[in-house]
This record gives structure tokens, C-alpha cells and sequence, in this order.
């Protein structure tokens, strides 16, 4: 693991890192095994002290709005909720709640200097009151938005608990849940030293600095970031540990698109054991471990419209594990970028392998990004939902949100062209070289009575190895790429810091999209191809289920 020199600033001396094991005793976790703390714990609930956060540098970024505009306040503690041992606890719950968007921090002045807090907090959402991770005592994080040459400089303070354990011999399986670090995921920038480099490890108590510089010439669109610390992902990112990340639209945009309410929608699954907590993988490896649905951190909250208004949803996944079969009731939501790079024809790009015929939803799997404009109809109500769907098991499904049309009539056009694509299209006589990857998995017979430890996922036949390089690149190489899933489960195809053209699926011509995620169908193949460029360094290409890339389903680049 990476801890160069000067990465690391100490937290001011007087305040308190990570949550004590006195603080977690009076939240009342009954019986729970907490990493960082010693033994079980066994007291009633009552309220939390408080406590201040470690001093920070000054921050640039714009203001964020009053409580109520936008920007979801501090959970507080329980007060008096009365609870069965051993259930989580209840709060009151009234679907229908107006949508919040994320609070937002902007760039001023070529930089955006922040501060990015992670430590538990409640979290109450869906009837249900939760302490888990996060970030800014936000579910999701507050969105960055940026602009190309931009520079992002953000202090991760890790308020987290200390770690319990050592360090296991065996690296692919949960571990050390505290650790982490930050990855933008999507963005062209450097895996290197302080940028977005994911083999960095912060630990519990100690402050982080982070200097990402964004090109000049990078695709505006729709990013995210969240942890990336092999071990401890998984159950921070299923605890709400993500934001958006937005690169600005420029000047070149077309009119109608930049006429249309721009809305932030983050997408989550929201997962919790018997406490409200996410502390082990017994929460989250089961197929059916989802509970329900959220949007920016509500279930079932209402978007407004009016009649013929348009508005630009930016349809963020940041949950750890399933496919969304997104539906809107009525309504036709047409894609016009994804995963952060404009398309060249509207709604094109979608990788299915179930309802390949429907043309009234919208597939997006974890860590996907999906620009979507959506014209109001007719006043009433209409239901957003995530329909039934077989990814070689049945993806979560249900109401999202509900949006509601009314008052006066506002029409607006939808766009009849789209802004020429940022990124050229790859050419045959470009490519330097050619490699073919395999996924798959090793499973017990029987999968519904199994435990996760008797699953093992694969790229190429082998676990992850922080210590092997599995693709040795060459900076300035255009590669074209062949993946291939051997197992009767979809996986989600990610690669850092360079997107890729997918131009077959299982073997046949697709029109050419640019992605950085996509759906590796089962028993099928992809074919892409890349640019390495600008960014020599070691970084990282993994199923995005994030239970299978804990477990192994994860490859080492080194670019050089």
C-alpha cells in the first residue's frame, strides 16, 4: 500500500479520531462486534455526545444552501425509540417527501478546495434509523461539480473507528473496514501519488490530502467517487459512502439541454443487518440482501415537474451489487450521455441481457452514469420504479420515486441533434495490440444455503494480487480488448482512468459507445477499444458488484 511521503496530516492535537468505543456503547449496538472495539456491546440506547470534527483548511467551494433547500441535515440520535432486541430500530416514515438534492460544492477560480469528513452517523430513511458510514453526516455525499482544467483539492479526514483486527495474510475477503481512500470514478486524470489513487491507504484518525488535475480537454459530463480501499470497499460504498461528480457543461451544449432543470439523482441500495449497521459481509453477499431502493439518500420521494417542462436527470448507480430496470409510468426517458461522454445518437449505448425488446426502460448497473432527458406529460402522478429483472439472478426491484406533473404549462423542445462526440472513434490501423480476459467463479452446489466464503470470483483464473501486475501496458498503446464471462451470472466490467469503445457484444457489431462501466453479459463477451494516454501508473480493472471484486474479481495495470 502507498504511503508516500507527505500524504499524511495529523489531526489537530485535542480533537478525538474515529467513534469511541464509549460513543458506540451508548448508541445502544447490543451484542455487536463493531471493528475497532474489543468486545460485544450491551448497553441500552441514549443520545450520542457531541463532539467536534478535526480543524480543517479553509474551503473555496460555494456555500452550501440553508437546511431545507436542498442540503439534508445532521441525523440526531435516538431519543426515545422503544426496539425488540436485536431489531433495527424504527423512525417515522412518510413516502412522498419532496426530492433533496445533494448538497454542492463548486470549483471557484480553477480550484475546488474542500473537506470530506467520513465517520458513522444515524441516517434515518424509509421508517428506518441507521448508523452507518458516510460522508458529511450525508447520504449520499455532497456533489463536486468542476470544470475541465480545474483542480480538485480535498482533505479526507478518516473520523472512522480503529481498526479491530491486523492485517489478514489473505487480502480477498472483508477486512480492516476502517481503512479507506477516495477514487473518482470515470475520470481521466492520474492514478499517481496524491491523485486518484486507489492503492493508498488512510487510516482511522489521521487527515489526507488529495490534488486531482483535471485536463483541459475532459469530456464534461457525469462522474461519481467513492472509497476504493481493497477489503473495506464494498461495505462502505453499500453504506452510502459516494457522491456525484459533476464536470460542467460548456458553451458547445445544445440549446434544448441546457434549457432543462439539471437534477442530481443518486441511486442506492440500501442494505442493513439486525443493528441498522453494515459491519460484516453476512449483510450484503445474499442475492436478495437489498431492502429497498433509494434516491439521494429518501425512498420514495417525489419529483416535480410541470406539463411539458424538460428536465436533465443525472441518473447516478452508486449501489454495491445489482442491475436497475428503470421504468418510468408514461413517460419515455431518452439517454443523451453516458458514463459521463455525450452519446452521437439519442438512447443508444444500452448492454441487456434479459427484456432485450423493451424500448420503455432504461437499464443501469453499479457504478454507471446515465444522462437522461425527460418531458412532463399530462397533470397526476407517475411511478418511477425498477421493474423485475434476471442478471443470472433477480435484481432488486420497486418503487423509486414518484413524479408529480402540475401547475401552469411550461413546454420546451426536446433536442433533435446532440453535441459532436468529445472522444474520436478508434480505427483499425491504430491498434497496437490485442488481449482476451476471462471472468468467472467458483461456486458451491447449492447457492441459496451457501456462505459467502465458499464462493470465489476470477479474472483469468486467479484472485487479485496487490503484488502482481496481470497487464503490462505501454503509455501511447491502443489496445483492443475481448472479455469474456464463463459464468451464468452478469458481471459489471470497470476500468480506471481511461474509457474504452465498446464496439461488439457477444460477438456481434454494436454501434460504437464510449463507457466506463458496462455489463459483461453471462455466458457472452464484449469487445472495446482504448487509448492509453497521458497517465503513466499503476491502477486497476474489476467487476463493479462489489461483492465480487472483495473477493478477488479484480486485475492489476501498470502503464508505463
Amino acid at each position: 500500500m502507498d504511503k508516500r511521503e507527505g500524504s499524511v496530516v495529523r489531526a489537530e492535537p485535542g480533537t478525538k479520531p474515529g467513534t469511541s468505543r464509549r460513543e458506540i456503547l451508548a448508541a445502544g449496538l447490543a451484542g455487536l462486534a463493531v471493528p475497532g472495539l474489543a468486545a460485544p456491546l450491551v448497553a441500552p440506547l441514549i443520545s450520542l455526545p457531541a463532539r467536534a470534527a478535526p480543524a480543517t483548511p479553509a474551503m473555496n467551494h460555494s456555500p452550501a444552501p440553508p437546511a431545507g433547500e436542498g442540503a439534508p441535515g445532521r441525523a440526531r440520535p435516538p431519543e426515545d425509540l422503544r426496539f425488540g432486541a436485536g431489531a433495527p430500530l424504527r423512525s417515522p416514515f412518510r413516502p412522498g417527501e419532496i426530492l433533496r438534492e445533494p448538497q454542492v460544492r463548486r470549483s471557484v477560480n480553477g480550484e475546488l478546495v474542500t473537506t470530506l469528513r467520513a465517520a458513522y452517523g444515524y441516517r434515518d430513511i424509509g421508517g428506518y434509523r441507521l448508523y452507518l458510514r458516510g460522508f458529511e453526516d450525508q447520504m449520499p455525499g455532497p456533489t463536486l461539480r468542476a470544470q475541465p482544467g480545474d483542480v480538485l483539492r480535498i482533505t479526507l479526514i478518516n473520523d472512522l473507528p480503529p481498526n479491530r483486527e491486523q492485517m489478514p495474510a489473505y487480502m480477498n475477503q472483508p477486512h480492516m473496514l476502517n481503512l479507506t481512500n477516495f477514487h473518482v470514478h470515470g475520470l481521466h486524470v492520474s492514478p499517481s501519488g496524491l491523485s486518484d489513487n486507489v492503492l493508498r491507504t488512510m487510516e482511522p484518525g489521521q487527515a489526507y490530502q488529495i490534488e486531482i488535475r483535471i485536463p483541459e480537454d475532459h469530456p464534461r459530463g457525469t462522474y461519481w467517487y467513492h472509497p476504493h480501499h481493497h477489503g473495506s470497499a464494498d461495505v462502505q460504498l453499500s453504506s452510502g459512502m459516494a457522491g456525484a461528480l459533476i464536470i460542467e457543461d460548456g458553451p458547445e451544449q445544445v440549446p434544448e439541454v441546457a434549457a432543462a432543470k439539471d437534477v442530481t439523482l443518486v441511486l442506492g441500495e440500501v442494505v442493513f443487518d439486525g443493528f441498522g449497521m453494515v459491519e460484516g459481509f453476512d449483510a450484503l453477499f445474499s442475492e436478495t440482501s437489498v431492502r429497498f431502493l433509494s434516491l439521494n439518500g429518501q425512498r420514495a420521494p417525489t419529483i416535480t415537474m410541470r406539463p411539458g417542462e424538460v428536465q436533465r436527470w443525472r441518473l447516478v448507480h452508486a449501489g454495491y451489487q445489482d442491475d436497475l430496470f428503470l421504468h418510468l409510468a408514461d413517460h419515455k426517458m431518452q439517454a443523451i450521455a453516458r458514463d459521463g461522454i455525450g452519446l452521437v445518437i439519442i438512447g443508444e449505448g444500452e448492454v441487456c441481457t434479459d427484456q432485450m425488446e423493451r424500448r420503455d426502460t432504461v437499464l443501469i448497473a453499479p457504478g454507471q452514469r446515465i444522462d437522461v432527458l425527460v418531458k412532463a406529460g399530462a397533470p397526476g402522478s407517475y411511478e418511477l420504479k425498477a421493474l423485475p429483472y434476471d442478471q443470472g439472478y433477480p435484481s432488486p426491484f420497486g418503487p423509486i420515486a414518484t413524479l408529480k406533473v402540475e401547475g401552469d404549462p411550461l413546454e420546451m423542445a426536446l433536442p433533435g441533434r446532440l453535441v459532436p462526440p468529445p472522444l474520436p472513434t478508434i480505427r483499425d490501423e491504430e491498434i497496437t495490440n490485442r488481449r482476451r480476459v476471462v471472468f468467472s467463479a467458483v461456486v458451491p452446489e447449492n447457492e441459496a444455503a451457501a456462505h459467502w466464503r465458499e464462493f470465489t470470483f476470477l479474472i483469468d483464473g486467479r484472485t487479485f494480487d496487490i503484488n502482481r501486475v496481470d497487464h503490462a501496458v505501454k503509455l501511447g498503446a491502443v489496445e483492443e480488448w475481448t472479455l469474456v464471462n464463463a459464468h451464468f451470472h452478469d458481471h459489471i466490467f470497470h476500468i480506471h482512468v481511461n474509457p474504452f469503445e465498446l464496439i461488439k457484444v457477444n460477438g456481434e457489431d454494436v454501434p460504437p459507445v464510449w463507457l466506463d462501466t458496462v455489463v459483461l453479459p453471462r455466458n457472452g463477451s464484449l469487445t472495446f477499444r482504448s487509448r492509453f494516454t497521458d497517465f503513466p501508473g499503476r491502477y486497476v480493472l474489476h467487476c463493479h458488484m462489489m461483492n465480487h471484486e472483495e473477493m478477488g474479481m479484480m486485475q492489476l495495470i501498470e502503464v508505463s
